[in-house]
């Protein structure tokens, strides 16, 4: 079974459907990028994958035992996250709640994993400053590395490289890719720099309307909603 099926999905925002008739399927190992204009619902869709919000119509279902509880978030930064009084190390292991169980700290494998996820995500040595001295892209970082804490099997990202530079946003895609590649994490990820994404995603959907594309990378680039939306981001 599939980590994550949506049927005949619809979703609403603020009383308004923004999302209907969704199929699309996220198998293991994918990296899935979903595009679309401003107000195509694909943060609406990102929550509703998290169990944060429910379909007006159809159903959503996680296969390979996937709960929402073990799915690795990395949502857009807001001023109150970018300010957060605590260490690197602290955020990072945080990541690692909902493994706790009734357990009022954390053991040997919840810091041991921190410490991995540090090293995968190249944060190690600044583990102990204060995540609201780091820098935007350094923030992202310690914010993905906590996400990674979370799971083993599947992150989702909104928009995670938002208000970086270039060279920090590109510095950004590479480690997604290998974490993908490398770790064998399934991404599913919220953006608008398609030309940047297009050559590591596996797979694109792309939200507009009722004009809804779900398939390979390859099979996008050959259609003409690929073709307008790649071209527009050229043309810009």
């Amino acid at each position: 079974m599939s980590l994550i099926t949506c049927k005949d999905v619809s979703l609403a925002y603020e009383g308004k459907n923004v999302i209907s008739g969704l199929d699309f399927s996220v198998e293991s190992g994918d990296y899935l990028c979903i595009v679309g204009e401003n107000g195509s619902g694909k943060s609406t869709l990102i929550k509703a994958l998290l169990r944060l919000k429910s379909p007006s119509a159809g159903v959503i279902e996680t296969g390979e035992e996937l709960l929402a509880s073990e799915i690795g978030y990395l949502p857009q930064q807001t001023i109150v996250q970018k300010d957060f009084p605590a260490s690197v190390y602290e955020v990072v292991l945080s990541g690692c709640l909902n493994r706790l169980g009734r357990r009022p700290f954390y053991g040997k494998a919840e810091k041991k994993m921190a410490q991995e996820n540090m090293k995968h995500l190249d944060i190690s040595d600044i583990q102990r400053e204060c995540y609201r001295d780091l820098s935007g892209g350094q923030q992202q970082r310690v914010l993905l590395a906590r996400a990674l804490c979370a799971t083993k099997k599947l992150l989702l990202l909104d928009e995670p490289v938002a208000g970086l530079d270039p060279v920090v946003t590109q510095e950004l895609y590479q480690l997604i890719k290998k974490i993908n590649k490398e770790l064998g994490i399934t991404i599913v990820m919220v953006s608008h720099d398609m030309n940047s994404i297009i050559k590591d995603a596996s797979h694109i959907l792309h939200l507009k309307n009722d004009n809804i594309f779900f398939g390979t990378t390859a099979e996008y680039e050959q259609t003409s909603i690929g073709e307008e939306f790649i071209g527009g981001e050229e043309r810009e």
